[in-house]
């Protein structure tokens, strides 16, 4: 789907489900990725739906020198989400979550590359705006979100940030 020398973002498969049983249950990972610790069923229901394409959010893995370290999704923002952050409907606005699954590759600017890559396909797709919510105790990854041009717009409740990014 999106590729670059390193980094590989694909779309998520059925054999990538007890790898994601395995990262959300990293407490590393789930310390700042907004979701409980899980199981093989839990990740079944809630990710084989997207996968199947029964569901808004597009899930993809990201793998780096052929390994998968890590988890993005993006989809477009429905309309209730919209008027929660306070835009108006019809913009072609998209959401961004990720995670890089392996923490010994944390700080290494990998989630700062792979950020670029998913808005710059989201550019292509005809993305006017990016948002994501960032728990405010996050400051790794609000300072890759920074460096890839995401602005902090507002807080959100639950100690979450929603920060935005323009095309």
């Amino acid at each position: 789907m999106i590729l670059d020398q390193e980094l590989h973002i694909r779309l998520m498969d059925k054999t990538d489900f007890n790898l994601m049983v395995k990262w959300l249950n990293n407490q590393q990972v789930l310390e700042f990725y907004e979701e409980p610790p899980s199981n093989l069923e839990r990740v079944i229901n809630k990710y084989g739906p997207r996968i199947d394409g029964k569901h808004y959010v597009t899930p993809c893995i990201v793998e780096c020198n052929n390994e998968s370290i890590g988890y993005m999704q993006y989809y477009e923002i429905q309309e209730t989400e919209l008027k929660k952050y306070g835009y108006p409907g019809n913009q072609n606005i998209y959401g961004i979550d990720q995670f890089i699954g392996e923490p010994k590759l944390w700080g290494q600017g990998i989630g700062t590359k792979m950020i670029k890559l998913m808005l710059n396909f989201l550019c292509n797709k005809g993305a006017s705006k990016v948002l994501l919510e960032v728990k405010s105790n996050n400051t790794r990854a609000i300072s890759s979100y920074k460096k890839c041009g995401f602005k902090r717009i507002k807080d959100l409740n639950n100690d979450l940030v929603l920060m935005e990014w323009i095309a």
